[in-house]
């Protein structure tokens, strides 16, 4: 009962191989350094060019660097609608690389139509999938997977963290050592808590059943389409089902929450 598949819809996403081999459905952040080594395509080295800072907006577009001669409509890009155009002509899945972003490496995938806006800071290894913002202030440090029509918003911290399609995380949130499922959503100021206070493995418990995640760090599971509310806190090891709902406010007990839980 703690598969993938009990959590997510696998069907079709390019990220299922990095599930395959999970019995249990943490197992796949275990695997995900080894799985972002052997996948990752980075494409941001040219944009890099050694630099740490950039000091001017780019346009990353059918693998040129633009750097003069565009510009920017902004909109929502996980809708589609931030366009950049050149000579009055639309760059269908250009990406844009704002100045004033950090990355620290080169170690990183920016997929089509995508924006990372002034002050993100991107350490490798990420891939960041397509129509996906990265917000003002966001610290993306280290082994995330983040999917298509993913929001990192302002002040959001991820480490060793998978965004599933339409995942958001939108307003001061810290997500690490956690999974958030296809179209999920974090209420402002949600932390998914992933150490415990006291020194020990991590346990999940589920019914009569006890199994050891072998982790000291756990975060959230959070199925498809699961929701918190402003200002909740999950204890390390919380795996929530599909369609499951956190009201504001509320600091989430470690355990298993089967799908459609409201938890108050």
């Amino acid at each position: 009962m703690l598969s993938p598949k009990e959590f997510f819809s696998l069907k079709g996403s390019p990220f299922s191989p990095l599930f395959a081999s999970a019995s249990y459905v943490w197992e796949a952040l275990s695997h995900l350094s080894s799985y972002l080594e052997k996948t990752l395509e980075p494409n941001l080295t040219k944009v890099c060019k050694g630099q740490t800072f950039l000091t001017r907006t780019c346009v990353l577009f059918e693998n040129e660097v633009l750097e003069e001669d565009f510009d920017l409509h902004p909109g929502d890009a996980t809708r589609g609608q931030f366009k950049v155009t050149r000579k009055g002509e639309v760059l269908e899945g250009a990406s844009v690389i704002m100045g004033g972003v950090t990355l620290l490496d080169g170690l990183i995938y920016i997929g089509k139509g995508s924006v990372i806006e002034s002050g993100a800071f991107l350490k490798g290894p990420v891939y960041i999938g397509n129509h996906t913002e990265v917000r003002q202030g966001a610290y993306v440090r280290g082994n995330c997977l983040i999917g298509d029509g993913c929001v990192v918003g302002h002040v959001t911290e991820l480490k060793n963290a998978i965004f599933l399609d339409g995942a958001r995380a939108g307003h001061f949130a810290y997500v690490g050592d956690s999974i958030l499922g296809n179209n999920c959503n974090l209420g402002a100021g949600t932390k998914l808590a992933n150490l415990k206070l006291i020194r020990s493995l991590i346990i999940i418990r589920a019914g009569k059943e006890s199994v050891s995640t072998g982790l000291r760090k756990l975060g959230a599971i959070l199925g498809d389409e699961t929701e918190t509310g402003c200002n909740s806190v999950t204890s390390p090891g919380t795996l929530m089902g599909p369609h499951c709902l956190v009201a504001p406010n509320v600091t989430v007990k470690a355990g298993v929450y089967p799908a459609k839980s409201v938890i108050r």
